[in-house]
């Protein structure tokens, strides 16, 4: 059985990514990601909504969660759950490295 190889892709400086405002990244052959501040604590997911194709950058943050602009359905941006209708299928989230002062994600290969 293979061992999946990890990378760490660094992203922005944590200056950058301030709480209630959300950074889109894109990045050649992946989907765009969101980094989200919640009070200090780092979170990427996926951008896109799984319900439709808007960026949660744009959503509004109410505590731990994420508003679609779309459809206003929500997400837990800690885990990814989907829990607010009409979305039902969960974002992908993916573990931050945070390194001198840097933001990165890390990929399973």
């Amino acid at each position: 059985m293979a061992i999946a190889e990890k990378t760490i892709q660094f992203l922005c400086p944590a200056s950058e990514v301030t709480p209630g405002c959300p950074k889109r990244i894109e990045l050649a052959g992946r989907p765009p990601l969101a980094i989200f501040n919640l009070n200090g604590e780092f979170h990427i997911t996926d951008d896109t909504c799984t319900h439709g194709e808007a960026s949660l950058c744009d959503g509004e943050i109410d505590g731990d969660v994420v508003e679609c602009p779309f459809h206003q359905g929500a997400f837990d941006i800690r885990t990814g759950e989907a829990v607010g209708a009409p979305c039902v299928v969960n974002l992908k989230t993916y573990p931050v490295v945070i390194e001198n002062g840097v933001v990165g994600v890390r990929f399973d290969q």
